[in-house]
Formats: C-alpha cells, sequence, structure tokens
C-alpha cells in the first residue's frame, strides 16, 4: 500500500441497507458506492465503520410523534428532522449492505443508539456535546489523514467532514464513494460547497489505486 495512506484512515459512513435501495430511507444509488469501497479499502493503513443503531421508538421517528416524514419536531430546545423508521438496532435494515465487504474494518462505531437523542455526525451526537469516541480513538492512533465516504453526502457524510475539520483532521472526501439525498433540492451541491470551504479536499477514488 502506499506509504501516505498506510498512515491514513477510510471511513466508511452508513453503509447499511435501510440507506439503500429498497430500504426505509434508500438513498438513490446507495448500492452503488458498495464496489468503489470495496476496491479501496484495502489500501488504508485504518479503516473504520459507522452504523446508526437506531431503538424502537426513537426521538428521530416521525412513527413516534404521530407525524409524517421530514416534518420537524423541537425535542429539549434542538430542531429535529423526522424519518421514517429506519436502522433499528438487531434488524436487517441495521445491517451493512451484504456486498459490502467489512473484513478491512478495524472498528464500528454505532451512532443514534440513544433512545431520545439523534446523531448525523460520526465525531458527536446531535447534541453537539456527546461524543461517539470516534475522535478519541483516531488521535489515540495518532491518525491525522481521514477519507471519508459513504452516505448520505449532504447528511451523515457531510456533518461528520465538517466536524472532523473543526477537530483538525486533513480531510478528503471520496466522491464517486458516496451518494446524497438532495432534499430539499440543491442541499447536494451547497453542502459539497461548504466542505470545500471548510478545507476539505475532494478526489475520485481512481486516484487512491492508480
Amino acid at each position: 500500500m502506499p506509504k501516505a495512506l498506510s498512515l491514513a484512515t477510510l471511513l466508511v459512513i452508513d453503509v447499511q441497507n435501510d440507506f439503500c435501495p429498497g430500504g426505509a430511507l434508500a438513498v438513490e444509488e446507495g448500492d452503488a458506492i458498495v464496489p468503489v469501497i470495496n476496491r479501496i479499502s484495502h489500501v488504508f493503513g485504518n479503516v473504520v465503520a459507522t452504523g446508526d443503531w437506531h431503538p424502537e421508538n426513537h426521538v428521530s421517528f416521525a412513527s413516534t410523534h404521530g407525524k409524517n416524514p421530514l416534518e420537524t419536531v423541537e425535542i429539549n430546545g434542538m430542531e429535529q428532522t423526522l424519518w421514517p423508521d429506519h436502522c433499528i438496532k438487531g434488524t436487517r435494515g441495521a445491517e451493512f449492505h451484504p456486498g459490502l465487504d467489512i473484513r478491512p474494518f478495524d472498528v464500528i462505531f454505532h451512532k443514534g443508539s440513544k433512545q431520545n437523542l439523534d446523531s448525523y455526525s460520526a465525531f458527536f451526537e446531535n447534541d453537539r456535546k456527546t461524543f461517539t469516541g470516534l475522535s478519541h480513538y483516531l488521535k489515540g492512533l495518532h491518525r491525522q489523514e481521514l477519507y471519508v465516504c459513504g452516505l448520505a453526502m449532504d447528511v451523515c457524510v457531510f456533518f461528520t467532514v465538517m466536524d472532523a475539520l473543526r477537530l483538525g483532521f486533513a480531510v478528503y472526501l471520496i466522491e464517486d464513494a458516496s451518494r446524497g439525498i438532495d432534499n430539499p433540492p440543491g442541499s447536494l451541491r451547497s453542502t459539497r460547497e461548504e466542505m470545500k470551504r471548510g478545507g476539505a479536499s475532494i478526489l475520485l477514488s481512481d486516484s487512491l489505486v492508480s
């Protein structure tokens, strides 16, 4: 493997059945990133994966509040977007896509596992105070460079990238190993530009394996 990438971490965000076609909260072409991730994961010295791991009746579920998906409510002073029931712990929807090669994964971080607290970023729960443990793990390994990919690019990937930049990591977004929901329309473009302005480099997977 290239020496530079042997010292870097690949961060694979939420490539779970419920976020892929046929899932409860499917991202269009979400499964198309699976072979791309499989092709590049072996070139990194460290690979970390995350997954939503929600309890039943989670605070982010529209059904919990008797409302429709994409409506919002205020919970403990925070605005909460409501989603279809998804990635319930122990269900098939919470499992990684069956085509994803998980053998390179060194560690898996579950997020959104607290009943009344959602989590988009791989680093923090949505209260912005509760750490997931990922930053401590990476700093313990003296990892400074993160290559980020996964689902969805304009939600969990975006929040993860922005937090990584704030925490002082050098961040690279692997664009063809990510897909977004673009809801509302234009969010995919705007979050991409915000990541660039924040200091993230955007690249394609071919540059990692050529």
